[in-house]
């Protein structure tokens, strides 16, 4: 089968390179599906860097945590799945409900286990949900990591409520899927960038209001004249170190702060502000397969389409990556397989 692979001790794109492989064979359990499409998320920019946990890969592994294709073939003893059924894989291996379980978690796309940019993945029936009918392969793919991450943020940690208002910074994959998601639910959604073409097509996407943080640096002051005072109910933290100070201000009585990047490094950060306004800091880390399932029901039933920015072909997938390193994209960027 065509495929990519980041090759050991890879520190940047360069190290992306196309590949054949053995098409995998579906075990007992499990499912060979056929892949149609793929979505990069900032991880993925991190693992060819060399900068994902454990440092450098160790030995060449396929990329992707996030991919669409459908079922053609079978293990012994599968029931989950039919041939023919349109699925993605989830992020995490064997996390299917509840509360993750202490100690190392294995994710698509780093070792041990290889991604979804190639033509053919096998999944163990139980690390696979089926994507939304009305949905593209192209537009599920852009589910398994920053649509569940968004989730569980919103929904599963954040509680949001119609009224609630949701801070969602930047407009990236996880950001954008936080604003859709936020006001499927009734909740009033503002958005940060660098750029006002991108606050506009928020905007056009049913954002409240947007903040340039280039011209307006000290933009939780904005965020908290445009919430008169009280602070929004759930930030949406994909910055890290560099903003959550900022996020802090940001929010309001009992909010709550879901730490899901490092997009601007690391950094100290007093958690005072957080003691005194009875807020509390969570971190996320994508979800469980009950989420992403509870997710596709949301999506289906209210039609949502995902936002995509750019779709590549196969043959373009270190454009697509060159793409997503610059930051020039809004929503998500998916390569066709």
């Amino acid at each position: 089968m065509r495929a990519y692979e980041i090759v050991a001790g890879s520190t940047g794109i360069d190290g992306l390179r196309r590949c054949e492989r053995p098409d995998p064979k579906a075990a007992e359990g499990q499912i060979q599906v056929r892949l149609r499409a793929a979505s990069l998320n900032f991880r993925d920019l991190a693992i060819a860097r060399g900068q994902y946990f454990g440092g450098a890969l160790q030995h060449n592994t396929v990329p992707l945590s996030d991919g669409a294709g459908e079922v053609v073939a079978l293990g012994a003893g599968v029931t989950r799945f039919r041939v023919g059924d349109r699925v993605a894989g989830t992020f995490f291996r064997n996390w299917i409900a509840g509360a993750p379980q202490p100690g190392p978690r294995v994710a698509l796309g780093a070792p041990p286990a290889d991604g979804v940019l190639a033509e053919y993945a096998v999944f163990d029936e139980q690390d696979a949900v089926t994507i939304p009918p009305h949905l593209s392969f192209e537009a599920a793919a852009t589910l398994p990591c920053a649509g569940v991450t968004a989730w569980n943020a919103l929904m599963v940690i954040g509680q949001v409520q119609p009224g609630h208002t949701v801070l969602a910074l930047g407009t990236g994959g996880v950001s954008i899927f936080a604003l859709q998601l936020g006001r499927l639910a009734g909740a009033r959604v503002l958005v940060t960038s660098s750029s006002d073409d991108k606050l506009a097509r928020a905007r056009a996407l049913g954002a409240a209001a947007g903040v340039n943080y280039r011209a307006t640096p000290d933009w939780e002051k904005e965020i908290l004249r445009l919430t008169d005072g009280r602070g929004v109910d759930i930030v949406v933290e994909v910055g890290g170190g560099g903003t959550l100070g900022r996020s802090i201000q940001a929010a309001g009585m009992g909010a709550k702060i879901a730490l899901i990047g490092v997009l601007t490094g690391h950094g100290d950060v007093n958690p005072f502000g957080l003691m005194t306004k009875y807020a509390s800091l969570h971190g996320v880390f994508v979800g469980s397969r009950s989420m992403f399932e509870h997710m596709n029901a949301a999506i289906a039933a209210n039609a949502l389409q995902p936002v995509i920015d750019r779709v590549y072909a196969f043959e373009e997938a270190a454009e697509a990556y060159r793409y997503q390193e610059r930051g020039a994209h809004f929503g998500k960027v998916v390569i066709r397989i």
